[in-house]
């Protein structure tokens, strides 16, 4: 990067934390560390849940989503306000009232002791493997800029949120989320900008937007009822309804969020602002792929979009297999070009026949090119078997085609998304491990500073744990989708457990406890032996749960009988 890009790196990132720390208060009390104290307004706490889910995935993950697909992504997003009613009316006035500072602690007040570990528990790994996912986001980016591998890029990434997350608690977090969304907003409509100034003379916006359109990059809905099918109207509404109702009605890092405000309507309001506001964003994300795949169809982009995979490549023992098709893809992409300025000049000339032939020619030509990157694809995996092209899309769109100045900010942008997530993730597994683990069953009675004290330790084991999972979680394919497919392996039977705890009074302790390993179950064996869409799993963890979990409670000796 240019002198200038480091310059506004260093700048921003600084001003950022420095901000954030200051406008901490409180935070050497655990009450003021963990729920500062329920003093955050009510548009803060929004945009602080709204930042946690809008972190370096979204600016990678999900624009890659876009170019790699479209905007079918968008229909996962359908159950987001019902979902939202939903808690506000149940879940959120019921953990405030209830004065905790975990979800969890609920759940021994109504069951037991044993159903809050293991439900805390199933929290702590589900939400551990998922802030890995986030960490490996900005070490995507890094790696390229750095020329550094993933492992040290992680650390380098985790460490500076490690501590800014020991030091500021849950207020520093709050209100650097509220900077972070505003940069990530402009850095967006930045990118967005860029990609549709780099189209070619002659070639208006419009058709760049045809050219998506006859490539299926507009799809948005799809309503065949196939539960193998991952993005459907049906996932959107039905099973995209359960998790997104489990991650933000029961999952630690949402609800510590809105435990901040300073009442329940203030709550409330704060987990309404994803209702209004999350399917127009997350229309703006995908449409940023869509046009950086637009851009791309007219502007040659590599045959891999990872340099570091593709300099491997080159000087490998594949090098001239890979070279040759780098030849087969050169001349795929002047087709594909080709029958992309033949629709503009289609649609230009508005001649239908014309036009209806250029559309054919151009999905005949994408589907060509794509046939090539898959077989570069493949030889990548030969030598490195979890290769995934589609998370280094937009880094390198943003490293090569944006202005000197705007890439320094765009990288503050997605650095400071991932810092600031993992920063209230961390701090979130850091409360449930000292709240629902150390303090209730290891040292029961101590001061805050003990608990606070041992809070950071736990926010640094994480950490690590997070980096060693980034690794991983970076080549299992799009990030955004990694991220919700960990969450669904566990938030449906979480949910289930919750729904026992609210909606069935005669649900006994041993029921909730055999109902919640059963929901384990039923989604690991969905997971393992169906092809079942990874969204259906918390339908069936959520069913799974009710099921068994009031079955045994009508046989548990235990139960106390009503009249």
């Amino acid at each position: 990067m240019h002198p200038v890009d480091w310059t506004v790196v260093v700048a921003f990132t600084v001003w950022i934390v420095y901000d954030g720390l200051k406008r901490t208060k409180d935070s050497h009390e655990l009450y003021g560390y963990f729920l500062a104290k329920r003093s955050i307004p009510w548009w803060a706490a929004g945009l602080s849940v709204m930042a946690t889910q809008l972190s370096a995935i979204t600016m990678i993950g999900t624009t890659g989503q876009g170019f790699a697909d479209g905007m079918r992504f968008i229909q996962f997003y359908f159950g987001l306000p019902l979902a939202m009613i939903v808690l506000s009316v149940t879940l959120v006035p019921y953990f405030y009232n209830s004065g905790v500072y975990t979800a969890y602690e609920t759940l021994e007040r109504r069951f037991d002791a044993k159903t809050r570990s293991l439900t805390s528990l199933l929290f702590l790994i589900s939400r551990g493997m998922s802030v890995g996912a986030v960490v490996s986001a900005p070490a995507v980016v890094l790696s390229l800029v750095l020329g550094w591998n993933l492992t040290a890029t992680a650390l380098a990434i985790t460490a500076p949120a490690v501590v800014y997350s020991m030091f500021g608690g849950v207020q520093a977090v709050t209100w650097t989320d509220v900077k972070t969304m505003a940069l990530t907003v402009f850095g967006l409509f930045a990118v967005i900008a860029t990609a549709l100034f780099g189209l070619p003379d002659g070639v208006s916006v419009a058709d760049g937007f045809a050219v998506a359109a006859a490539t299926g990059r507009l799809r948005v809905f799809d309503f065949s009822f196939d539960i193998t099918n991952q993005y459907t109207f049906w996932s959107g509404t039905i099973a995209a309804l359960f998790l997104f109702c489990s991650y933000f009605g029961t999952d630690q890092s949402q609800v510590q969020r809105y435990l901040t405000a300073r009442s329940v309507d203030e709550a409330r309001h704060s987990l309404l602002m994803s209702a209004y506001w999350k399917i127009p964003l997350q229309v703006i994300v995908l449409l940023l792929g869509v046009l950086v795949f637009v851009f791309y169809a007219f502007n040659q982009g590599p045959m891999i979009f990872s340099s570091v995979a593709d300099q491997r490549m080159r000087q490998g023992p594949a090098a001239q297999e890979y070279t040759a098709l780098e030849s087969e893809f050169d001349a795929a992409f002047a087709s594909r070009r080709a029958a992309a300025i033949e629709l503009a000049n289609a649609r230009d000339a508005r001649d239908a026949g014309r036009l209806s032939t250029a559309q054919t020619v151009l999905r005949n030509q994408e589907a060509a090119l794509q046939a090539v990157r898959t077989r570069a694809t493949d030889l990548v995996r030969q030598t490195d078997g979890t290769f995934t092209d589609v998370n280094y899309v937009i880094p390198t769109f943003i490293l090569t085609e944006l202005p000197v100045g705007l890439i320094g900010l765009l990288i503050v942008t997605i650095l400071m998304a991932a810092t600031d997530t993992i920063a209230g993730e961390l701090n979130s597994l850091s409360t449930a491990t000292v709240i629902d683990f150390y303090r209730r069953w290891i040292r029961p009675t101590a001061s805050d500073a003990h608990y606070l004290a041992t809070s950071k330790i736990a926010t640094g084991l994480w950490g690590l744990f997070a980096c060693a999972v980034a690794v991983w979680a970076a080549e299992l394919g799009s990030l955004i989708e990694v991220v919700n497919r960990f969450g669904s392996f566990f938030y449906g039977s979480i949910l289930g457990v919750f729904i026992l705890a609210l909606g069935f009074p005669r649900a006994t302790a041993n029921g909730a406890f055999v109902g919640l390993i059963a929901g384990m179950a039923s989604v690991a064996w969905a997971a393992t032996f169906t092809n079942v869409a990874f969204l259906w799993h918390n339908v069936i963890g959520v069913v799974a749960v009710l099921v068994v979990g009031m079955a045994t409670s009508a046989i548990d000796p235990t139960a106390q009988p009503r009249g």
